[in-house]
Order: C-alpha cells, then sequence, then structure tokens
C-alpha cells in the first residue's frame, strides 16, 4: 500500500509561516536601503548616481568601495580586492577564486589584480616587502602577519581597521573577517608591513 504524504492546510500555521517570510524580506530590504543610503556618505568616494550611470552599472558597483558593517567604506584596492573574495574556500595552495585560496595566495592575487604588483607566494617572503608599521599606526590595507605554524611570518591578511582583518583562515573555513583583538590572533601577531602604493602607480 502507498502512503501518501499528507499536507498541513492549518490556517495557523500558514499565517506564522507567512508572517516570518514577511519579516525577512523587510530586514532584507532594510539592509539594502540602508547600504545604499551609506554610499552618500562623507569619504565614500562614490557618488549615488555614479553606478547607475555606469555602461556596465552592476560591475560599477561591485568594484566600488566596500561597505563592512561596523567599519564603513573601505576604500584602498587591496582591501577591497580582498574582500571581493569573501566566502571563497579556503584550499592549501590555492591562488584563484576558482581553486580557492590560502592565506598567502589570497594575498598575491589580490595584490596583483589590484595594484599590479607580484609578490611571492609565501607568507615569510611577502613580509620582506613594504614598510614596517608599528600596531597602534596600522591603516586599511597593510598586511598583517601572524605566527600560526611555530615561524614568525606564516599567516597573513589585510588590515581594514578598528582591528578587524581579512584573510583565508585554515581546512575548511572560508576568506572571511577577523577580529583580532581574540585572544588567538593577539598571542599570535608579529608585525605588519604597509606597501608603497606611489611607488607601484608610478610602475
Amino acid at each position: 500500500m502507498t502512503v501518501k504524504p499528507t499536507v498541513t492546510s492549518n490556517p495557523v500555521v500558514f499565517s506564522c509561516a507567512f508572517q516570518r517570510i514577511r519579516v525577512v524580506a523587510l530586514c532584507l530590504s532594510a539592509t539594502v536601503l540602508v547600504g545604499c543610503a551609506s554610499q552618500d556618505g562623507a569619504g565614500s568616494g562614490l557618488r549615488a548616481g555614479d553606478w547607475r550611470e555606469s555602461s556596465d552599472p552592476i560591475g560599477a558597483f561591485a568594484s566600488g568601495p566596500k561597505y563592512i558593517q561596523g567599519l564603513g567604506h573601505i576604500d584602498h584596492p587591496l582591501a577591497n580586492q580582498a574582500l571581493s573574495q569573501l566566502g571563497i574556500r579556503y584550499r592549501w595552495g590555492g591562488k584563484s577564486p576558482e581553486t580557492g585560496f590560502d592565506c598567502s595566495g589570497l594575498i598575491v592575487y589580490s595584490a596583483q589584480r589590484s595594484l599590479g604588483l607580484k609578490l611571492p607566494p609565501r607568507a615569510d617572503d611577502i613580509a620582506k616587502f613594504g614598510d614596517t608599521i608599528n600596531k597602534k599606526d596600522l591603516k586599511v590595507g597593510d598586511l598583517v602577519f601572524f605566527n600560526t605554524l611555530g615561524t614568525r611570518y606564516s599567516h597573513v591578511g589585510v588590515y581594514l581597521g578598528q582591528n578587524k582583518f581579512v584573510h583565508a583562515p585554515t581546512r575548511g573555513s572560508v576568506v572571511r573577517v577577523e577580529d583580532m583583538t581574540l585572544r588567538y590572533w593577539t598571542a599570535r601577531y608579529t608585525g605588519a608591513r604597509r606597501l608603497d602604493l606611489t611607488l607601484v602607480a608610478a610602475r
């Protein structure tokens, strides 16, 4: 005998489900509106009409300054490029969105795409580039280094401001934003470097 699944037609259940969907939709709409409104903020470098007037509005919007909750606009080419990879899976030795990224792969890819700068493939070699920066003087776009594998510069990310950085963490994870004030990162922080964008621009 075949037993057919029953369909619940309880109007109360349906009404509750509908109300939940409506609340989620309203929240998403509010988020989009807040994001769009924030693009008019001071220092964003992007007027509300700019992306709409482009021949490629989606591309122009996607390539504009990123907005991260609690940080405002991230208007730095290297940081923006790294942020455009959020959610890409971690892969040891990965160097592209198609293959996935490890920590240095994300930096090498982002520097090449945003600055036209070719960096070496290992974090400890990347640490030889740029000017040494004190932690208290960190700015958006600086490279931050950590000792996660028993060597001084075994992990690298891009600083975003307010103690946040974007990086490709470890196996089973994805490119994400993290807080440097967490005990794990505080204990392993080993320094920062600032790439000279004026020299890059002059190339």
